[in-house]
């Protein structure tokens, strides 16, 4: 991830995979999915990627305790920085990291949060 200006806007840098204006600057998003119910979402572009996951909810307990522990890691997404307050539709919990956080974070304590 490297630091990219905008192609439309002067000094203004946001996330090419969260605004999109750019479609060379994308590239194919991945899905690594263990079956229907299980898979995770992985969008890269030249400044950011947002990787978003599906878990698993075989009964209602587990459907209840998902949404619950959502909810509670979405209320406090600015305390964990690279959390995405609401998730990308049809997954339940998303991640957006850019090259300032690859800059400012030890990558592999970035890594290690995400898995």
């Amino acid at each position: 991830l490297e630091h990219f200006s905008s192609q439309v806007v002067e000094r203004y840098n946001k996330p090419e995979v969260e605004v999109g204006t750019s479609k060379e600057l994308l590239l194919n998003p991945v899905i690594i999915s263990r079956n229907a119910n299980e898979k995770v979402l992985i969008e890269s572009s030249i400044n950011s990627i947002r990787i978003s996951i599906m878990i698993k909810q075989a009964d209602e307990i587990e459907k209840i305790l998902c949404k619950k522990f959502m909810r509670f890691m979405m209320m406090r997404a600015e305390n964990f920085i690279v959390l995405r307050r609401k998730p990308v539709d049809g997954y339940h919990i998303s991640f957006l990291i850019t090259n300032f956080h690859t800059e400012q974070m030890y990558k592999h304590k970035l890594v290690d949060f995400v898995i």
